[in-house]
């Protein structure tokens, strides 16, 4: 065995005569069973005509059969974790000889752990202040605000104003909405809406040009100039109801404003824990990759960049944009994501290193809550959910995010927290 670099291995194997010939006249026999040959009834042809008519065929089942086998034997006597296909190079067979070949392929690498506990890392609780519970508050109260059509009149900043639009210059296709309400001046309405409507009452009509900015939500609207038929339909007024014991019953769940203040801090607070503390485990992980030095698989390296191809690919679908129209170079797009697909690959083969060290287990309540709560989300049969998940490979993932989150947890909970630098 010769180490060729990181983790990359060479080996030769050799397959003994005796091994091949034996192979060989199975491979024959086999053949002759099948194959018809003009002449001979079905089965019957001659063993050496059938070794000389079809010589590549059984050459080639031959090397199919005994290369993995022999391959397999040799690695495990090495105790080699091979990772991805073997490469087959120098390949000597010769009718009546060994086979002689070598294998080129990768081994999963061996992680010597340093210190892991008591990595030092900045962190500090979260603070809610009464500022934020009022916002959150307000938030809340403006999801529940009802719209109250007013006398007609003259629009104004602020006014709530439903039309209706009908495209007619530039977009492709047509486009046509008969209810549309638009907040006049607000943050979320482009410029040439409040423009066109400010002033305007009810039963007006209008031509409006809109130029949508590049990153527009709606693909088919980002970037275009659009211009619309407008019809005012009403305006409105937005009243919001008011924040007292009342408002926080209707919610369900409270019987006061001040239960209902008091879950909505505690909430916050959860909230920005969990993001901190996400932040701090990040920072954690980074600092073991750093600390600790071992090749990676390019196997690997590859089957992340796939991974994150996908995830991204994913969200541009998510988002209503086609892959497939966009003009991507997807050799210069893995190129640069190789880096990153390193970092995070090392990052998961210590967190997998640790969970082992520490003997992390993942209990089968553990799994069975995650599997009701899927189950909950799709509004689907538990059983049914758990046979879906354990068919296409979800159930072995599922633990397997289990047992990193825990063993993440025993890294934060044993980190030395230093408070963050002022300024």
């Amino acid at each position: 065995m010769a180490l060729v670099e990181g983790c990359k291995h060479e080996i030769d194997v050799t397959i003994p005569a005796a091994e091949v010939a034996k192979e060989t006249e199975k491979v024959i026999a086999d053949l002759q069973k099948k194959v018809k040959l003009q002449g001979f009834r079905p089965g019957k042809a001659p063993a050496s005509l059938v070794r000389t008519r079809f010589a590549e065929e059984i050459r080639k089942e031959v090397l199919d059969n005994l290369l993995p086998v022999f391959f397999t034997k040799k690695v495990e006597e090495e105790h080699l974790d091979v990772v991805g296909q073997p490469s087959v190079k120098d390949l000597h067979f010769h009718d009546g000889e060994e086979i002689h070949f070598k294998a080129e392929f990768e081994v999963a690498p061996v992680i010597e752990l340093g210190e892991y506990r008591g990595v030092t890392v900045q962190y500090a609780e979260p603070v809610v202040t009464d500022e934020d519970v009022q916002k959150r508050l307000g938030e809340i109260q403006d999801s529940k605000a009802e719209y109250v059509n007013v006398d007609p009149r003259p629009i104004e900043d602020g006014d709530f104003v439903v039309i209706s639009l009908k495209s007619t210059a530039g977009l492709e296709a047509p486009m046509e909405q008969d209810e549309v309400t638009l907040h006049v001046a607000g943050e979320e309405t482009l410029p040439a809406f409040t423009e066109g409507l400010r002033g305007a009452t009810p039963g007006d009509e209008m031509d409006l040009t809109v130029t949508y900015p590049d990153d527009y939500g709606q693909e088919k609207l980002a970037g275009k100039t659009v211009t619309f038929h407008a019809v005012v339909k009403a305006i409105r007024r937005k009243e919001l109801p008011e924040l007292n014991d009342e408002f926080a019953r209707d919610l369900g769940d409270f019987q006061t404003l001040e239960e209902l203040t008091d879950t909505v801090r505690k909430t916050i607070f959860r909230e920005r824990e969990l993001r901190a503390q996400q932040e701090a485990k990040e920072k954690i992980i980074d600092k073991l990759v750093e600390s600790h030095e071992f090749p990676v698989p390019e196997a690997y390296v590859d089957r992340q960049i796939e991974n994150q191809l996908e995830t991204q690919l994913r969200q541009l679908a998510g988002q209503g944009i086609d892959p497939r129209k966009l003009n991507i170079d997807w050799g210069k797009l893995k190129a640069s994501q190789h880096d990153r697909a390193v970092k995070d690959v090392k990052a998961s083969l210590l967190v997998d290193k640790i969970a082992d060290r520490e003997a992390v287990d993942v209990l089968q309540e553990e799994v069975d809550r995650e599997v009701q709560r899927i189950a909950k989300q799709r509004r689907e049969p538990v059983a049914a959910v758990r046979a879906a998940l354990e068919k296409d490979g979800t159930i072995r993932r599922i633990a397997s995010h289990i047992r990193t989150e825990k063993t993440l947890n025993l890294l934060f909970e044993n980190a030395r927290k230093e408070a963050p630098a002022e300024g």
